[in-house]
């Protein structure tokens, strides 16, 4: 018959093997994952998760993104943009904000910037936001042309739409989609 010391020292020993994580296993993770592998980046999967629609799940992908790599410009555009597409016009204002403070000639985050300040109404911000992304962006992106233009006869029917509709019915601004818009007047 073995001593009781032994027993207790045997009994120790299997305890404390079994609060030891064995290799590659985090004691956090689900059981049966493979926690030794890579996560996929939190802009990609926010980004896929953006074209899917999925705008609620994108923004915590974005979250989770700037907590692996950090606050970047490529973060706070991302979580300004998700913000735009769940209509939450004021923190996708401020955010994007931020994004142009860390680097003011980020065509994405002046773009949407530009979005924002539109929905919101404020035509005039607008057009010198899209401006600043179409020189920064030389052109190149018909998207950015479109919101220009779009600002450009926003800001001007703004500013002439009293008098226009004192004299002959003026000008009329329709939205057809999300950030398409149609300027109508009535000959």
């Amino acid at each position: 018959m073995r001593s009781p010391s032994f027993l207790l020292v045997l009994l120790a020993t299997i305890a404390a093997s079994a609060c030891t994580p064995s290799a590659g296993v985090s004691r956090n993770a689900p059981y049966g994952t493979d926690a030794s592998g890579k996560a996929v980046d939190g802009l990609l999967v926010g980004h896929r998760l953006m074209e899917a629609g999925e705008y609620e799940l994108a923004l915590k992908a974005y979250y989770r993104a700037a907590g692996e790599t950090g606050v970047t410009v490529d973060t706070l555009a991302s979580i300004g943009s998700a913000n735009l597409a769940l209509g939450r016009l004021g923190q996708a204002e401020s955010i994007l904000r931020k994004a142009l403070e860390v680097d003011a000639t980020f065509v994405p985050a002046l773009n949407n910037l530009g979005v924002a300040l539109m929905e919101r109404g404020k035509y005039g911000e607008a057009r010198v936001v899209f401006q600043r992304a179409f020189a920064q962006d030389s052109g190149q992106t018909d998207s950015i042309r479109e919101n220009l233009k779009l600002a450009i006869a926003r800001s001007e029917a703004s500013v002439y739409d009293g008098v226009q509709e004192e004299e002959e019915g003026g000008f009329r601004l329709v939205r057809q989609e999300k950030g398409k818009y149609v300027l109508l007047t009535e000959l």
